[in-house]
């Protein structure tokens, strides 16, 4: 069966701010979101994590029946990513979109308020 994530039924976007280990698989990245962040992996939340080489990034989503990890590397330049380490963004449709797209999202990226998602 061929799904996709539906982006406008997304509770919330997280980027994970600094250095993610990205040789981590689901659980390892599950366990970031819930004990450095106190969120809930479960959620229709979209967890997004960096590693250090700035050009790829993963992206941790729970669904009904189990985790989707999906994984991008830019094929040229690298993704301008926040580098404060331990810090959690807030990004909205558009901010996604253009991440998803190539394009440099961290200009526009301020802290959101929680629950707050558009």
């Amino acid at each position: 069966m061929n799904r996709l994530i539906n982006f406008q039924a997304l509770k919330a976007v997280y980027l994970i701010c600094g250095k993610t280990d990205l040789r981590k698989g689901i659980d390892g990245l599950a366990a970031i979101v819930h004990e450095q962040f106190d969120l809930d992996p479960f959620q229709p939340e979209l967890f997004l994590f960096c590693g250090n080489r700035r050009d790829r990034f993963k992206a941790l989503y729970h669904e009904s029946d189990g985790f989707i990890l999906l994984y991008k590397r830019v094929d040229h330049g690298r993704l301008q990513w926040p580098n404060e380490p331990e810090e959690l963004l807030k990004l909205n449709q558009k901010q996604l979109g253009d991440l998803l797209n190539g394009l440099s999202v961290v200009s526009t990226i301020k802290p959101a308020e929680a629950g707050y998602f558009y």
